[in-house]
C-alpha cells in the first residue's frame, strides 16, 4: 500500500469506532473509557490504502487508568503516524462542540503540509443538535458530519478519501504475486513477560509501546516485516503482538475481557505461535493455560523464553545453584518445560534475551522449519504399520470391559495433521492413550512440534472379534 490514512483525535471521540467501520471488521477495542487505544492499529483495506488507529491526543494521567510514562509513549506514537500519513482523518465529537484540547490538535495539524478531512462524529441523526459552522474554525474546509455507530455518512466519507487518495497517490496498482510466503506469527503470554519487546526487535524499531507496566498493549497489533537472515535471505513475516492473557477470574474491566479476546483471536488467525515464558520465573500454571489454548487452536508452538541474560545472572551471581555449567542449567530448565508443558511435545525451546537482542533470529527460524514439516505427506502403509505396532506393544486400556482398538487409519490433512481413523469406538480413546498415539507419530515421522488431529470413525470390523 502507497496510501495511508491516520485517524487523530482527543480522547473518546469514536476514533477507534470509525476505523472499525472504514474498515468493515471489529479490530480496534471500543470503549467509553478514554485511553483504550494506546499502541498503533493499522490495517490494510481492500479499498487500497492503510488504515491507522491511534491514542487519544491529550490525554493526562489521571484521566484514564494509562500511567504517565505509557501517556508520553502514546503522544510519540500519535506523532509518528501523523508524520507516516499522507491524509488524516481529524475527528471530533460533534455533540460537545469546540473542545480546547481539538483547537490544540488543529493547530498541530495546520503547522503540517499533510492532506487533513475534518470528520464530525456522534451526528446519529438529522435532529442531532450541532453547530456545524464553528468548526469551520478549524479551517479544514467543509467538515464530513458521521456517525461511526450506526454508519451514519460513511459512503461519503469514504468517496472523500479515495478521491484524495487517486490525487496523491493514483489508483492503487495491482500488484502481482510474487510467490513468497507470508508466516504469519504472534507472541502470547501472561502480561509483562516482553512479547512487546520481543516485537520490536524482530521489526527492528519502537513500533510497539514498551513498558514494565503489565497491561500495557491491549489490542492485537498486526505489523509486516522481511527478516534479513544471516545467510542473507529475505524471510517475510507479517507478526501479531497481543496483549497479555490473565486468568478470566482475574479480568478487572470489559476492556481486559476483550483485550484477552483479541488475543484468543489471534492465535486461530496465524500459522505459529510464539508462546513466551519468563526465564526468571519459568513455566506457570498460567503458562499452561495460554499454552493450552494454542493446542486447543492446532496450532504449532515455539517456546520462547526470554530474559535468558537475566536468568543467567542469576546463575552467575550463585544465587541459582545445583550446577557446574550453563549447558547444565539450560537442559535443566528445558527439562522442567517439557514436564510442564507436556501438551506440546516436541515444540522447540528458544533461550532469548529481547533486551540483549541475543538469538532472536532463532526464533523464526524455528517458525519456518514447524511450517515445512507440516507440509509432509504420510504414506499410508507406514502409518498403520506404526499404529499396529504401538497397539500391539501397549493396547489401550479397558473401558467398561471394551479396549479402544484402531483398524484402519489414513492421513487426510496438513496445517494440521489430519488422520482419520476407524476404530470399533471412539468414545473409549482416552487422553492419556491419544497421547501416547501422537507421541510415537510424531518420533515415527520426525514431526517434532507439529499439530495433530484424529478425527474418528466408528466402524464394525467383521474380521476383528471383539475383547471384552
Amino acid at each position: 500500500m502507497n496510501f495511508t490514512v491516520a485517524i487523530v483525535g482527543r480522547p473518546n471521540v469514536g476514533k477507534s469506532r470509525l476505523f472499525n467501520r472504514l474498515a468493515g471488521k471489529r479490530i480496534s477495542i471500543v470503549h467509553d473509557m478514554p485511553g483504550v487505544t494506546r499502541d498503533i492499529i493499522t490495517r490494510d483495506l481492500d479499498d487500497g490504502y492503510t488504515l491507522m488507529d491511534t491514542g487519544g491526543m491529550g490525554l493526562v494521567e489521571g484521566m484514564s487508568d494509562t500511567p504517565g510514562k505509557i501517556v508520553d509513549a502514546v503522544e510519540g506514537q500519535i506523532e509518528f503516524s501523523i508524520d507516516a500519513a499522507n491524509l488524516i482523518l481529524f475527528v471530533v465529537d460533534g455533540r460537545e462542540g469546540l473542545m480546547p484540547l481539538d483547537k490544540q490538535m488543529a493547530e498541530r495539524l495546520r503547522k503540517g503540509e499533510k492532506r487533513v478531512i475534518l470528520v464530525i462524529n456522534k451526528v446519529d441523526t438529522e435532529q442531532t443538535a450541532i453547530n456545524e459552522k464553528e468548526f469551520y474554525r478549524y479551517g479544514f474546509g467543509e467538515p464530513h458530519l458521521v456517525s461511526a455507530e450506526h454508519g451514519r455518512g460513511m459512503n461519503t466519507l469514504r468517496r472523500e478519501v479515495l478521491r484524495i487518495r487517486d490525487e496523491v497517490a493514483g489508483p492503487p496498482i495491482e500488484e502481482e504475486d510474487d510467490g513468497k510466503k507470508v508466516l504469519k506469527v504472534c507472541f502470547i503470554g501472561r502480561p509483562n513477560v516482553g512479547k512487546s519487546s520481543l516485537s520490536n526487535c524482530l521489526v527492528q524499531s519502537e513500533r510497539f509501546i514498551v513498558s514494565d507496566v503489565p497491561g500495557t498493549t491491549r489490542d492485537s497489533i498486526e505489523m509486516p516485516f522481511v527478516w534479513k537472515s544471516k545467510r542473507g535471505e529475505d524471510w517475510h513475516f507479517m507478526l501479531t503482538d497481543t496483549a497479555g492473557i490473565r486468568k478470566q477470574t482475574k479480568l478487572n474491566s470489559s476492556v481486559e475481557y476483550f483485550s484477552r479476546v483479541r488475543s484468543l483471536d489471534a492465535i486461530r488467525d496465524v500459522d505459529v505461535v510464539f508462546m513466551v515464558i519468563d526465564a526468571k520465573e519459568g513455566p506457570t500454571n498460567q503458562d499452561k493455560a495460554i499454552a493450552g489454548e494454542a493446542t486447543k487452536a492446532n496450532k504449532p508452538v515455539v517456546i520462547v523464553v526470554n530474559k535468558w541474560d537475566l536468568a543467567l545472572k542469576a546463575w552467575e551471581n550463585e544465587e541459582i545453584d545445583g550446577f557446574e555449567t550453563e549447558k547444565q542449567f539450560r537442559e535443566a530448565f528445558e527439562k522442567g518445560i517439557h514436564r510442564e508443558l507436556f501438551f506440546v511435545p516436541g515444540s522447540p525451546i528458544r533461550f532469548v534475551s529481547a533486551k540483549e537482542g541475543i538469538d532472536v533470529e532463532k526464533i523464526l527460524l524455528s517458525a519456518r522449519q514447524l511450517n515445512k514439516r507440516q507440509a509432509r505427506t504420510i504414506p499410508t502403509g507406514r502409518l498403520n504399520n506404526k499404529l499396529y505396532k504401538m497397539a500391539e506393544r501397549l493396547p489401550a486400556p479397558k473401558q467398561d470391559g471394551r479396549r479402544f482398538r484402531i483398524y484402519y487409519a489414513v492421513h487426510t490433512g496438513n496445517y494440521p495433521y489430519r488422520f482419520k481413523i476407524f476404530c470399533n469406538q471412539a468414545k473409549k480413546l482416552s487422553d492419556s492413550y491419544r497421547r501416547f498415539l501422537l507421541k510415537g507419530l510424531v518420533q515415527e515421522f520426525e514431526l517434532d512440534g507439529c499439530p495433530m488431529v484424529f478425527d474418528l470413525v466408528n466402524k464394525t470390523n467383521p474380521y476383528v472379534q471383539e475383547e471384552r
